[in-house]
Protein backbone atom coordinates (compact mmCIF):
# COMPACT_ATOMS: atom_id res chain seq x y z
CA UNK A 1 0.00 0.00 0.00
CA UNK A 2 1.54 3.95 -0.99
CA UNK A 3 1.83 6.14 1.83
CA UNK A 4 -0.78 7.92 -0.22
CA UNK A 5 -3.30 5.14 -0.21
CA UNK A 6 -2.39 5.01 3.51
CA UNK A 7 -3.08 7.68 4.64
CA UNK A 8 -6.66 7.97 3.22
CA UNK A 9 -7.09 4.72 4.93
CA UNK A 10 -6.18 6.56 8.32
CA UNK A 11 -8.47 9.75 6.97
CA UNK A 12 -11.02 7.21 6.66
CA UNK A 13 -11.19 5.59 9.78
CA UNK A 14 -10.58 9.06 11.64
CA UNK A 15 -13.56 9.83 9.57
CA UNK A 16 -15.93 6.65 11.05
CA UNK A 17 -14.50 7.64 14.71
CA UNK A 18 -15.91 10.73 14.24
CA UNK A 19 -19.11 9.70 13.35
CA UNK A 20 -19.18 7.53 16.05
CA UNK A 21 -18.45 10.28 18.54
CA UNK A 22 -21.35 12.25 16.80
CA UNK A 23 -23.73 9.17 17.22
CA UNK A 24 -21.96 8.91 21.25
CA UNK A 25 -22.70 12.45 21.77
CA UNK A 26 -26.22 12.36 20.51
CA UNK A 27 -26.58 9.34 23.14
CA UNK A 28 -26.81 6.75 20.61
CA UNK A 29 -26.93 3.35 21.60
CA UNK A 30 -24.79 0.36 20.78
CA UNK A 31 -22.45 2.15 18.42
CA UNK A 32 -20.17 0.01 16.31
CA UNK A 33 -17.56 0.53 13.99
CA UNK A 34 -17.00 -2.47 10.65
CA UNK A 35 -14.06 -2.10 9.33
CA UNK A 36 -15.49 -3.35 5.68
CA UNK A 37 -12.21 -3.35 3.76
CA UNK A 38 -11.85 -6.70 3.88
CA UNK A 39 -15.02 -8.07 2.53
CA UNK A 40 -15.81 -5.06 -0.01
CA UNK A 41 -14.33 -2.60 -2.30
CA UNK A 42 -17.42 -0.59 -2.35
CA UNK A 43 -16.75 1.13 1.40
CA UNK A 44 -13.71 1.15 4.16
CA UNK A 45 -16.69 1.37 7.37
CA UNK A 46 -19.92 1.14 8.75
CA UNK A 47 -20.78 3.11 11.30
CA UNK A 48 -23.97 1.02 13.26
CA UNK A 49 -26.05 2.76 15.75
CA UNK A 50 -29.39 2.49 17.32
CA UNK A 51 -31.31 5.40 18.15
CA UNK A 52 -34.60 5.63 20.67
CA UNK A 53 -36.60 7.58 18.64
CA UNK A 54 -37.95 8.99 15.64
CA UNK A 55 -36.57 12.38 16.93
CA UNK A 56 -33.18 11.03 17.96
CA UNK A 57 -32.46 9.36 14.54
CA UNK A 58 -33.54 12.82 12.50
CA UNK A 59 -31.04 14.68 14.67
CA UNK A 60 -28.35 12.86 14.75
CA UNK A 61 -27.93 12.51 11.20
CA UNK A 62 -28.66 16.19 10.62
CA UNK A 63 -26.10 16.94 13.09
CA UNK A 64 -23.37 13.97 11.26
CA UNK A 65 -24.45 15.67 7.96
CA UNK A 66 -23.62 19.36 9.39
CA UNK A 67 -20.00 18.05 10.54
CA UNK A 68 -19.77 16.09 7.21
CA UNK A 69 -20.25 19.21 5.09
CA UNK A 70 -18.22 21.66 7.12
CA UNK A 71 -15.54 19.28 6.56
CA UNK A 72 -15.89 19.16 2.86
CA UNK A 73 -16.87 15.78 2.93
CA UNK A 74 -20.13 15.29 0.54
CA UNK A 75 -23.11 12.88 1.30
CA UNK A 76 -23.45 10.77 -1.72
CA UNK A 77 -26.78 9.67 -0.83
CA UNK A 78 -29.28 9.77 2.14
CA UNK A 79 -32.43 7.24 2.54
CA UNK A 80 -35.17 6.46 5.51
CA UNK A 81 -35.19 10.22 6.12
CA UNK A 82 -39.29 10.36 5.60
CA UNK A 83 -39.88 10.22 9.29
CA UNK A 84 -41.42 7.33 9.94
CA UNK A 85 -38.78 4.38 8.87
CA UNK A 86 -36.56 2.44 10.87
CA UNK A 87 -33.67 2.62 9.31
CA UNK A 88 -31.69 6.22 8.33
CA UNK A 89 -28.76 5.89 6.01
CA UNK A 90 -26.08 8.74 5.18
CA UNK A 91 -23.16 7.44 2.74
CA UNK A 92 -19.74 9.56 2.81
CA UNK A 93 -18.23 7.76 0.00
CA UNK A 94 -15.94 5.37 1.98
CA UNK A 95 -18.05 5.86 5.37
CA UNK A 96 -21.47 4.63 5.55
CA UNK A 97 -23.98 5.84 9.08
CA UNK A 98 -26.45 3.25 9.81
CA UNK A 99 -29.12 4.72 12.30
CA UNK A 100 -31.83 2.27 13.50
CA UNK A 101 -35.05 2.00 15.19
CA UNK A 102 -34.37 -1.07 17.94
CA UNK A 103 -36.69 -3.36 16.10
CA UNK A 104 -35.00 -2.34 12.51
CA UNK A 105 -31.51 -3.19 13.69
CA UNK A 106 -32.77 -6.50 14.63
CA UNK A 107 -34.73 -6.70 11.66
CA UNK A 108 -31.88 -6.12 9.39
CA UNK A 109 -29.39 -7.62 11.53
CA UNK A 110 -25.93 -5.90 9.59
CA UNK A 111 -24.24 -7.68 12.38
CA UNK A 112 -25.00 -10.74 11.77
CA UNK A 113 -25.28 -10.18 7.81
CA UNK A 114 -21.38 -8.44 7.79
CA UNK A 115 -20.62 -11.07 10.24
CA UNK A 116 -16.86 -11.46 8.76
CA UNK A 117 -16.28 -7.97 9.18
CA UNK A 118 -13.47 -6.44 11.98
CA UNK A 119 -15.01 -4.43 14.61
CA UNK A 120 -13.10 -1.29 15.66
CA UNK A 121 -12.88 -0.84 19.07
CA UNK A 122 -14.47 2.56 20.05
CA UNK A 123 -13.66 4.61 23.17
CA UNK A 124 -17.28 6.28 23.78
CA UNK A 125 -18.62 8.13 27.27
CA UNK A 126 -21.56 5.68 27.23
CA UNK A 127 -19.27 2.44 25.91
CA UNK A 128 -16.03 2.48 28.81
CA UNK A 129 -14.64 -0.87 28.54
CA UNK A 130 -13.64 -0.71 24.74
CA UNK A 131 -9.47 0.32 24.10
CA UNK A 132 -9.40 3.18 21.98
CA UNK A 133 -9.94 6.62 23.31
CA UNK A 134 -11.11 9.78 21.62
CA UNK A 135 -13.34 12.18 23.62
CA UNK A 136 -16.57 14.53 22.12
CA UNK A 137 -14.14 17.46 22.45
CA UNK A 138 -12.00 16.09 19.16
CA UNK A 139 -15.37 16.02 17.50
CA UNK A 140 -15.87 19.95 17.95
CA UNK A 141 -12.32 19.97 17.05
CA UNK A 142 -12.36 18.14 13.68
CA UNK A 143 -15.24 20.77 12.77
CA UNK A 144 -13.58 24.52 13.87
Amino acid sequence: MSVTENSQVDENLNTARLVARIADDFRGKDILLLDMRPITPIVDYFVIVTATSQRQMKALGEEVARVMKKRGQQRLGEEGTDGDGVWVLQDFGDVVLHVFAPEGRELYDLEGLWADAPRVELELSQNPSAAVSDNSEAADSDVE
